[in-house]
């Protein structure tokens, strides 16, 4: 290989893997939270505009479907009934959603079991996800604190090897 060959050499050929804990990747903004680089604020503009633009296209649909069932002259325990339904469907998928970007569920959780149930009240995620965007990026709070948990925890395992470890004196075992 030709020295200019070398310089040209992308950093993956040459580069080693970076030592230490890397930050998780979050959907729409890759690890760019990390530094708030990359467009980040731009980035967090564009998601809380769509997500509040889904939300109302959402809410028109369901309008548009009420009103399918007025039409149909279904009664009005089945109209109630179906307004009711989606209510609790959205505050429901409202919380679980806003309680994800604290924490994260447990192996054993009921998470996957409200999945149809966050479906329906896809307005409620929908409005969390808006809100949580207006100040971060959704799930940043959690990210950056695993992150600096475990970056921190990294330099202590680092920081506490000194000298040649075969070279330290055993004490002497007593008989």
């Amino acid at each position: 290989m030709s020295e200019e060959q070398r310089d040209l050499s992308t950093p993956a050929e040459s580069a080693e893997p970076p030592a230490g804990p890397q930050p998780e990747p979050i959907r729409f903004f890759g690890t760019s939270w990390v530094d708030h680089t990359g467009g980040y604020a731009l980035r967090r503009a564009a998601l809380a505009a769509g997500s509040l633009v889904a939300a109302a296209v959402g809410a028109y649909l369901l309008r548009l479907a009420y009103e399918g069932l007025e039409i149909g002259n279904v009664g009005p325990f089945l109209s109630i009934s179906v307004l009711v339904l989606f209510a609790i469907a959205t505050a429901i998928a409202f919380a679980k959603t806003w309680e994800s970007f604290g924490r994260r569920p447990a192996p054993s959780s009921d998470e996957a079991a409200l999945k149809g149930l966050k479906a329906i009240g896809f307005i409620g995620s929908l409005l969390a996800y808006f809100l949580r965007s207006l100040t971060e990026a959704p799930g940043e709070k959690l990210h950056r604190t695993e992150y600096e948990r475990a970056a921190a925890e990294y330099d202590r395992r680092r920081s506490t090897r000194t000298g040649n470890p075969a070279a330290r004196r055993r004490p002497k075992r007593k008989k």
